[in-house]
């Protein structure tokens, strides 16, 4: 497939919603129970600060959005706008601190054709280029054998809180 990648901005917030609602329903079902996906959706979705920050990258195919995600040198590691517990706005230092990859989600339809790689290497591209010299993420169960093939490693693994703990892993890699 032919896929071109571009800066999200502001009028593309409802397209990449309703990318990252089909997303969340239809990847994760392999991974998780019912209960836990729709849980997950308090934790996960777009953090606009990334938009606002021109980090946040869209994977376009012939005009339709096949997939998107970001890199953030701010210190919160996941969540979307809605999730206001784990937002941290403070500007992470690229000496001593890892880059965050951040919401990253592929149109179902899209699956297994690259996206998710040609996301990464660029927001991976751009971090480098801002001085940083490794990445973190939070990943889903979903997303980790992607990021494994891609070379993060698992740092830790955590669980939401809640009725329907949904389980995720820290991972990280050195851009260097």
């Amino acid at each position: 497939m032919n896929f071109e990648h571009r800066v999200a901005v502001a009028a593309d917030i409802p397209a990449i919603a309703a990318l990252m609602t089909r997303a969340i329903g239809a990847l994760q079902e392999d991974f998780l129970t019912p209960a836990q996906v729709e849980a997950s959706r308090a934790v996960m979705g777009l953090d606009t600060q990334l938009i606002a920050d021109g980090t946040y990258v869209l994977v376009e195919s012939d005009g339709r959005l096949a997939g998107c995600g970001g890199w953030s040198r701010r210190a919160t590691l996941y969540g979307g706008d809605h999730s206001t517990a784990l937002r941290d706005s403070a500007l992470l230092d690229p000496a001593r601190d890892a880059a965050r990859i951040r919401a990253m989600y592929t149109d179902p339809d899209f699956v297994r054709r690259g996206v998710g790689r040609l996301v990464l290497s660029v927001c991976e591209a751009a971090a480098r280029e801002a001085g940083f010299m490794r990445a973190e993420m939070m990943a889903t169960l979903a997303g980790e054998p992607l990021y494994r093939a891609c070379g993060y490693l698992p740092i830790e693994r955590i669980e939401t809180p809640g009725e329907a703990p949904v389980p995720m892993i820290r991972m990280g890699k050195d851009l260097a």
